[in-house]
């Protein structure tokens, strides 16, 4: 259970959350929002990259601006651009940098890490230099470094902004099979069609929460 308990967030005078209240037990949740909504900023207080200036945000009971290392071992975290998270020289390598506190021996760390890229779409490539994939295989690498983790709570921010149409379907099939549970800002109102939950965020506030038709509705209303 995500739970957000009237949080706001300001940047010298501005707010960017103003007061918003949310309990997420659904599977798959969205959050939509012209860009300055928000909508980022309230995805980023899940794993405690950014705190609350008032209110506070619980995952499990737990408060990721007081106790982010725990919180942190539940929440992964898959940014825009994955070369802001793609850290070794090769793609095996770059994964089982993420295994490094979680298994000590080096050949099992890399044998988890070939699992994980074949198991989504990058079997084969290991060995590849990471920063010469394409950018949907990066994008890929980015989330293998993640799902390697195991975490429970999966938290997406506009992960298909730089990709093309077959390389954003390929990443919204793989996040429709995980058993984690996923948090998806994006602007890209198709791939929340068949999610569980819509939050629309416009001005720091909430102002639709409901399954994706209405609020996606209401959102293509708003910015009409």
């Amino acid at each position: 259970m995500i739970a957000y308990e009237s949080v706001g967030h300001r940047f010298d005078e501005r707010v960017v959350l103003d007061d918003v209240t949310l309990a997420l037990p659904e599977h798959r949740v969205g959050f939509v929002g012209a860009n300055g909504s928000g909508k980022s900023t309230l995805a980023r207080m899940v794993n405690g990259l950014v705190r609350p200036t008032s209110g506070r945000v619980l995952v499990d009971g737990l408060d990721p601006a007081r106790q982010g290392a725990a919180v942190r071992r539940r929440v992964g975290f898959v940014f825009t651009n994955p070369d802001s998270q793609i850290v070794m020289p090769t793609a095996g390598e770059d994964v089982a940098f993420s295994l490094r506190r979680t298994v000590r021996d080096r050949t099992e760390r890399a044998a988890r890490a070939a699992e994980v890229l074949a198991a989504h779409g990058l079997d084969g490539y290991a060995d590849h230099p990471a920063h010469q994939l394409s950018g949907g295989q990066k994008q890929l690498l980015a989330l293998c470094g993640m799902l390697a983790l195991d975490p429970d709570v999966l938290v997406c921010d506009e992960p298909t902004t730089l990709l093309d149409l077959r390389n954003t379907r390929r990443f919204a099939e793989i996040l429709r099979g995980l058993r984690q549970q996923v948090l998806l800002v994006t602007h890209d109102l198709d791939l929340l069609t068949d999610f569980d939950r819509v939050v629309v965020l416009d001005g720091g506030k909430v102002v639709a929460d409901d399954v994706p038709a209405p609020a996606l509705r209401h959102y293509r209303e708003l910015v009409a």
